[in-house]
């Protein structure tokens, strides 16, 4: 109960801007558990501690402002600088570079707004896209769909289910992010197949 009161505590004074902080710095390219924090601050609303809408808002904000400075940071300016600077990672290039263009030509704006419901893309995807050269204002568009569902989706789940919600994302997060997956593929199946017969019987 007192490490419980003493998280609760942590949130309450540190406020928003450190949630802001810890989803920037996780979509930006470093591993904190950007998701948890948003949860927390979900449970709080509830609680009456914040506002719900600004808990959103600024969880919204904070994952765009942070895949923007990896788009443009680790992808745009540094990874090709990386790779365009040493004979090693040159070769590696030559196989890389193409296939993360041709990911981002063909399903960038699938892959950054899915990706960031994924734990490893939600940090990731954002560098692929700026090393791809994905179109800036596409990837503004698609980052910024993926960051406001997300965060609301998230938020709205923990304000409205507290503790429970929060222990199933946190244990069946992986599962439901496959369980995602697999929908999206047999939906593309069917869509593909049914066009694929209306085409003949037309």
């Amino acid at each position: 109960m007192n490490s419980l009161f003493s998280l609760t505590h942590f949130f309450t004074s540190h406020g928003l801007p450190l949630l802001f902080a810890v989803v920037l710095l996780e979509s930006f390219g470093i591993p904190l558990p950007g998701e948890t924090a948003l949860i927390a601050f979900g449970i709080l609303a509830s609680q009456g501690h914040y506002s719900i809408v600004w808990v959103i808002a600024v969880a919204a904000a904070g994952a765009i402002v942070g895949d923007n400075l990896g788009y443009w940071v680790i992808g745009r300016w540094g990874g090709r600088a990386l790779f365009e600077r040493w004979a090693f990672l040159r070769r590696y290039s030559e196989r890389f570079l193409p296939a993360a263009e041709r990911l981002m030509s063909r399903h960038g704006g699938k892959t950054v707004f899915f990706g960031r419901f994924i734990t490893v893309l939600r940090y990731t995807a954002a560098w692929v896209a700026g090393i791809g050269r994905m179109e800036w204002w596409k990837f503004l568009f698609w980052n910024a769909a993926g960051g406001i569902c997300w965060a609301t989706a998230v938020g709205l789940v923990a304000y409205y289910s507290g503790h429970a919600a929060a222990d199933a994302i946190q244990r069946y997060g992986i599962y439901a992010a496959g369980g995602i997956a697999v929908l999206l593929v047999v939906g593309w199946f069917v869509t593909h197949a049914g066009k694929k017969w209306l085409e003949k019987r037309l």
